[in-house]
């Protein structure tokens, strides 16, 4: 019974986490996206960490001291989902405003960071509980893998829409750097305070495209 009620706990705050923001992006959106399209950009998260997994074990994992190597899983992770983005809404007839780069981009980001979640809470870990990895990684992986979602879909919106080339390098070059940033102060006090600035940060850029949305519906409304 008890053990029972621990896996429950464990499993929930494994995947909990990435529900509750997914849903709260989804429905952020004054524009819904079809249905479809975000179970696809979830279940596309999912299937690209095939590749990351196997790119990680060579360029970490296979080498002396791979917990050196740690931040080269920011360069591999993101750009995989930065590629995937691009040849998902290519084409897109549903991607037509902004606030749709960031939903599909966080959603591409959150599958990849649950089954991530799965592997890392009851297959890698060894030494610590799973409910302990767990809980661990609802604050702190969990956030880190949907602000980089959020960070890379506004500025990747951005370039789209307003025809910035700089802003396509951005939506890639910054969850790179926060990424690897924070994998290289995993394990310090140091990593908590980061995903806290990154959380905020992501946030206000969140904000600032709803906010546009709102003023967009106004515009539609009253004249």
């Amino acid at each position: 019974m008890i053990w029972g009620k621990l896996m429950i706990t464990t499993l929930l705050f494994t995947i909990l986490p990435s529900i509750l923001i997914m849903v709260y992006i989804i429905f952020s959106d004054k524009f819904r996206e079809p249905i479809l399209n975000i179970i696809y950009a979830f279940v596309l998260g999912f299937i690209i960490i095939i590749p990351a997994g196997y790119l990680n074990y060579y360029f970490i994992f296979s080498h002396e001291n791979p917990e050196k190597l740690v931040f080269i899983a920011g360069f591999t992770e993101e750009i995989i989902k930065f590629v995937t983005l691009f040849f998902f809404l290519k084409g897109m007839d549903a991607f037509n405003e902004h606030m749709d780069s960031i939903v599909y981009a966080t959603l591409l980001s959150l599958g990849f960071a649950t089954l991530e979640n799965f592997d890392y809470v009851f297959f890698l870990n060894q030494d610590i509980s799973s409910l302990a990895i767990a809980i661990l990684r609802a604050f702190t992986a969990i956030p880190l893998h949907a602000s980089c979602g959020i960070i890379m879909g506004y500025f990747f919106g951005l370039y789209v829409f307003k025809k910035s080339k700089i802003n396509l390098i951005l939506s890639l070059v910054i969850p790179i750097v926060v990424h690897s940033f924070y994998n290289s102060i995993s394990g310090t006090i140091y990593l908590y305070i980061f995903i806290l600035m990154v959380i905020i940060y992501a946030i206000s850029l969140h904000r600032k495209v709803a906010r546009s949305q709102k003023l967009k519906i106004f515009e539609q409304e009253n004249y």
